[in-house]
């Protein structure tokens, strides 16, 4: 967990209020950088500026350090108006020095509350309050295919029932020249495969006991986790030579350009497949892991720092409204490949794949949260290592996973 205290943060917070004087742009600070990430952003960014405010734009690549570099400019004394971020641990450490800006009441009298979908509310919530303001919700782990190779081999991935259906017919995939599944090879795309895996697999007990903020060390030795673990093995027994270290995006071109079937990841991919200029349900498709038990639900999200400067503030209140409005949330995940935060969106703005997703989540027993939103960031990083081990070093056993993680928890809980 980040901590705070450290360096003059009476200091930090007074040069925050003085610097963000009226009139002067609000820096934002996110960590996107692909395509349909930057397109989403206009979006928002066009309806946020409309109000009158300016938007000032600070970018960090994916994964080098976002919360660090955010934490470092809180300290000195020149940090960001507004910023993503989704982990709670640093949520609770900015509360806990008084920089915390709630959005509970906000969002209760907007009435948008009403109508988040369970996974949305649990993720932005930390220790009972409202604390971030969603602009996606993503689903973690989802089948996007290529619907001209699904023809040409004579496969329907919307029939199957389960991964077994998608194996049966993995040789004749193959056979007629084509990747049956693209699959990445760094930490982040095996711990999203896993995690939906779980989900998927062994339903919601197990995982909510496995990534919950407080884990059940029984869940890690079960049989949910044990059939988890063996799909996740038959995936990655079945990955072409291409796949380690390959990033996401460059693994979703090659079900974009015919060179593979499908993938399975976070429905982000959807962003890259219209950015490339394809038609859902015409170039492409999308369907739920096969027999799914429940959705992994992520939920990007924009923090804010509390200050004692009325423009300022303005600022960040209607940033965060704009955020879960339902035309501008609508048009932002258009562009993200996302589905919108709200229940209540026009269906009109929705396309196949944000129905097939709402429709899922309905039941708010197939929805759980991304670890990663909740979950204590050493816990989930630690899943994220012994996840790579194991799928890096075809050897390993179940059993053995099982033991690493048992130590694991044994030496952090």
């Amino acid at each position: 967990m980040f901590k705070l205290k450290a360096i003059g943060l009476t200091a930090a917070l007074a040069a925050f209020v003085i610097g963000a004087a009226k009139g002067e742009e609000q820096v934002v600070y996110t960590n996107w950088s692909h395509t349909s990430e930057e397109a989403a952003l206009k979006v928002l960014r066009g309806a946020w500026e409309k109000q009158g405010h300016k938007w000032k734009d600070l970018a960090i690549a994916h994964d080098s350090g976002v919360n660090v570099s955010l934490i470092n400019m809180i300290t000195g004394g020149n940090p960001p108006t507004i910023f993503m971020n989704s982990d709670p641990g640093l949520i609770r450490d900015m509360v806990k020095q008084g920089l915390g800006f709630p959005l509970t009441k906000l969002y209760q009298d907007s009435g948008a509350v009403n109508h988040f979908p369970a996974a949305v509310l649990r993720n932005i919530t930390v220790d009972g309050e409202i604390m971030k303001a969603p602009v996606t919700l993503h689903i973690d782990g989802m089948i996007y295919y290529n619907k001209h190779v699904a023809d040409a081999v004579g496969v329907d991935p919307k029939s199957w029932k389960s991964l077994d259906d998608f194996f049966a017919v993995y040789d004749k995939i193959k056979d007629a020249g084509y990747v049956p599944i693209a699959q990445g090879g760094d930490k982040f795309q095996e711990a999203y495969l896993l995690q939906a895996l779980i989900a998927a697999e062994a339903g919601p007990d197990t995982y909510n006991k496995f990534y919950g903020e407080k884990p059940d060390k029984a869940a890690i030795d079960s049989d949910g986790m044990r059939k988890a673990l063996a799909r996740f093995r038959q995936i990655s027994e079945h990955v072409d030579p291409g796949s380690p270290n390959r990033q996401w995006n460059e693994t979703t071109n090659l079900v974009i350009t015919g060179k593979a079937l499908m993938q399975i990841h976070g429905d982000w991919m959807k962003g890259e497949f219209k950015a490339a200029g394809k038609k859902l349900g015409v170039d492409f498709d999308c369907a739920n892991i096969p027999g799914t038990k429940a959705l992994v639900v992520t939920s990007d999200a924009f923090g804010f720092l509390k200050t004692n400067d009325p423009q300022t503030a303005k600022g960040e209140q209607d940033f965060a409204l704009d955020a879960v409005d339902p035309v501008i949330t609508a048009a932002f995940n258009a562009q993200k490949g996302a589905t919108p935060v709200r229940d209540d969106v026009d269906p009109a703005a929705l396309d196949a794949c944000n129905k097939l997703v709402l429709d899922t989540l309905k039941d708010p027993n197939r929805q759980v949260p991304n670890p990663f939103n909740t979950a204590d960031a050493d816990w989930y990083r630690t899943i994220w290592d012994e996840a790579d081990k194991f799928w890096s070093n075809k050897k390993e056993t179940d059993a053995e996973f099982i033991k690493a993680m048992q130590d694991a928890y044994d030496q952090t809980h």
